[in-house]
């Protein structure tokens, strides 16, 4: 007679640092599972301290809070098992774990085999390797246990496969960029097929920091045939049915949610990560600057779609280069979305700041000085209004200018969370163009008149930089792709061009540096997994 289990596959969102509140909502999905006859439930990984808990992970008392929630979770384990991921300490040291725990107490414990050290994975840090296999048994189904990236090598599935496992669970903290579900799928299906079981992957929702986790957590039978998948950004309990003839385990056929084309799920990842930045560190809404460009329509569309319009201020500052024609679509763009709008002309503050600085600056002719001192009047005002009514800055810069320094430090960059940061100039105008077509939001002559920061007369940004689509492909391959100058001039780009950029990049470090964060959206954006020294002097060329 063939063996059955219910296992439920818990895609949550964790706040980090959170444990109490973590366990909250550990137990509330057990007792869920639970009333839906489960007989096993699994939790993302380090769900009890969220992903990742950097330098949480060193402080003492640690191991005590851990503690204490894992005798919580162990009362709420006597009529189900629980596989949660956490943080453990075994003799004197620190393991990216995962805890069994069944009939009231925990059984027992896996310490994850591959330790991701690059890009934005810093384990090495922190944790020590495990080694063994845990294969434990329920309903008659032997079930083996790995964690995020050991189902990216071959070694711990096939131990654990050794070792007796009919199936394998994996515990992911697996943070989104564009294509990055087809690379699991096609990752954990070359597991199955050398292993001949299947796969459930389990993968945590939301955003912390700069990363986005964008669940899709899933169900694969040893064939490789995707069984079931649960929905892109959506907290959800995915119920997968195992059943065994005491040899081979099979996954029942469930729902499988659609995957979102390229330009939705970055969207919907840039909201997510707005919305959970502005609420887990407790803003009460957000203030941008609105100057009827497309990066601040853009942002001011994503933040509405966040936050709702009732928490979200927009302000037009206008100085004497601002067109007629950016003030009428900055009114428009704020109309349409709902939000609160006001305009603040900068001009009487900048001759003020021009009389105070006219002894220092005399003999000496007006430059960049002047339209940068416009910028940091604006970030000024925006920041006051953050201070006054606990609102977040929203800066409006997009990865384009990041990269090659088309920005004023302490004054446009002047906030606390760059929603476009991981954003090249030409998607700003692809989303744009997207978010237009689930309702209206961004007036068309926004999208179709030519960028300016318009702190100069009749100033175009392609005055100074090459032309956008030339621009952000020579980004993408020197950023992205790790090319040399040389190997990006190969493929056909222009060397003056070529060489321009990439040292543009290179002398903007500084500035990147003190940069607010912003949502990852690319397999290298601008933060944690792009560290380049400030002082160097490494050339570029080759």
């Amino acid at each position: 007679m063939g063996a059955e289990v219910s296992v439920v596959m818990a895609q949550i969102n964790t706040v980090v640092g959170d444990i109490d509140g973590n366990t909250r909502a550990i137990v509330a999905a057990v007792d869920k599972a639970r009333q839906q006859g489960a007989h096993l439930i699994l939790f993302p990984e380090l769900a009890l301290t969220g992903y990742p808990p950097e330098d949480l992970l060193l402080r003492p008392s640690l191991e005590i809070r851990i503690g204490n929630a894992l005798q919580q979770l162990c009362e709420h384990s006597r009529d189900i098992a629980v596989l949660v991921g956490l943080p453990l300490h075994k003799n004197g040291k620190l393991y990216n774990a995962a805890a069994l725990l069944r009939d009231g107490a925990l059984e027992a414990v896996y310490c994850k085999h591959q330790l991701p050290n690059y890009r934005v994975f810093d384990e090495v840090r922190y944790f020590q390797s495990g080694s063994d296999a845990l294969v434990f048994e329920l309903n008659g189904v032997r079930m083996g246990v790995t964690v995020c990236e050991d189902i990216w090598s071959p070694d711990p599935a096939a131990k654990a496969v050794a070792a007796g496992a009919q199936v394998l669970l994996n515990l992911n903290a697996s943070p989104f960029h564009v294509g990055k579900q087809a690379e699991r799928e096609a990752t954990v299906a070359k597991r199955c097929a050398e292993n001949a079981v299947p796969v459930l992957y389990v993968n945590m929702v939301g955003a912390q920091d700069e990363l986005v986790f964008d669940g899709g957590s899933f169900a694969m039978a040893a064939n490789g045939e995707l069984r079931m998948r649960a929905g892109h950004l959506d907290e959800q309990l995915l119920t997968a049915t195992l059943s065994s003839d005491g040899k081979m385990c099979d996954v029942a056929a469930g729902e499988i949610a659609n995957e979102p084309a390229e330009l939705a799920s970055i969207y919907d990842a840039l909201v997510v990560g707005v919305r959970d930045y502005v609420n887990k560190n407790g803003f009460k809404g957000v203030v941008l600057g609105l100057s009827g460009g497309i990066d601040s329509a853009l942002t001011l569309a994503i933040a509405v779609d966040a936050l709702g319009a009732d928490r979200v201020e927009a302000v037009m500052m206008p100085f004497k280069y601002t067109s007629t024609m950016s003030l009428e679509d900055a009114e428009e763009e704020a109309a349409i979305l709902g939000v609160r709008y006001s305009v603040m002309p900068i001009e009487p503050m900048f001759e003020a700041f021009t009389a105070a600085l006219s002894e220092e600056f005399a003999g000496l002719a007006a430059d960049k000085t002047e339209e940068n001192m416009q910028a940091r009047i604006r970030g000024v005002l925006l920041m006051s209004i953050s201070n006054k009514k606990g609102y977040l800055v929203l800066t409006t810069g997009n990865k384009s200018e990041m990269a090659v320094g088309y920005s004023t430090l302490y004054g446009d960059m002047a906030g606390g969370f760059d929603v476009l940061k991981d954003v090249s100039k030409q998607r700003v105008f692809a989303l744009s163009r997207f978010r237009n077509t689930l309702s209206p939001a961004i007036p068309q002559r926004v999208i179709d008149r030519p960028p300016s920061a318009e702190l100069a007369p009749d100033q175009k940004d392609e005055d100074s930089l090459p032309p956008y689509d030339i621009l952000d492909q020579i980004l993408e391959h020197y950023i992205e792709r790790d090319a040399s100058a040389e190997t990006i001039i190969a493929m056909g780009f222009n060397r003056e061009e070529v060489e321009r950029v990439v040292r543009l990049v290179d002398i903007n470090e500084y500035k990147r540096r003190q940069a607010p964060i912003g949502t990852r959206v690319t397999e290298r954006g601008f933060g944690r997994d792009r560290r380049y020294p400030i002082t160097n002097r490494w050339k570029a060329g080759v």
